[in-house]
């Protein structure tokens, strides 16, 4: 038996030609048998590889924590990256101001009345027949430049057309906006709340309506 620090080999008989090398990680043993000649030979080469199997196993025993604690690591990383998720979202949620209300426009008193030398706006939408509301708008706009002379349109007027024909009034804001965006009957007029009728418009009202599916 030969014996080194945390190192234990067991020599055979010098007439037995066999050899037996034995590692115990665990227990920290190396076993040697064989040839005395044998075990002074490789006994350097068997202790590097004694160290490079615990060195192993210790590295082993490592990881194995390491593992076993990676869910609770990983769980940071995956609350900062909730945290950097929600961030965002959070930070539009407070730059997102909740929409401006329509300002609320009071109608503007306006003669709608049957006149010399023109009809009632009454009449004149009864004959006209606009379908949607950018129709009516653009009717009314005719109505007030064509037949009051008016040189642009206020909305509060358009206001009080729709009340003299006894429609619905929408958010007359919107519709001019869209109308002058989207149909071009419409375009802006000196004032904010004002609009002008274009030569689109003028003769969209003039020559289309009323629709001619509807007029026959």
């Amino acid at each position: 038996m030969i014996n080194k620090p945390g190192i234990s080999m067991a020599g055979l008989s010098s007439g037995n030609s066999e050899a037996r090398f034995t590692i115990n990680v665990k227990e920290g043993i190396v076993e040697l048998e064989g040839k005395e000649s044998f075990v002074d030979k490789h006994l350097e080469k068997f202790e590097e590889i004694f160290k490079m199997a615990v060195k192993e196993a210790i590295t082993g025993k490592m990881n194995t924590v390491a593992l076993q604690a990676q869910p609770a690591q990983a769980a940071l990383p995956q609350q900062v990256e909730e945290m950097v998720t929600e961030q965002p979202a959070q930070k539009q949620a407070a730059r997102q101001t909740p929409p401006r209300p329509s300002p609320t426009l009071p109608p503007i008193p306006v003669d709608l009345k049957a006149g010399e030398g023109k009809p009632g706006l009454r009449e004149f939408y009864a004959e006209k027949k606009p379908a949607n509301h950018y129709e009516k708008a653009a009717v009314f706009a005719y109505y007030l430049v064509k037949f009051n002379k008016q040189g642009e349109v206020k909305y509060g007027e358009v206001l009080s057309c729709y009340e003299e024909v006894d429609e619905k009034k929408p958010s007359v804001t919107d519709i001019v906006k869209n109308s002058i965006r989207y149909k071009g009957w419409l375009e802006q007029g000196s004032d904010k709340f004002a609009c002008k009728l274009t030569i689109s418009g003028e003769n969209f009202v003039k020559y289309d309506l009323p629709r001619k599916a509807e007029s026959t």
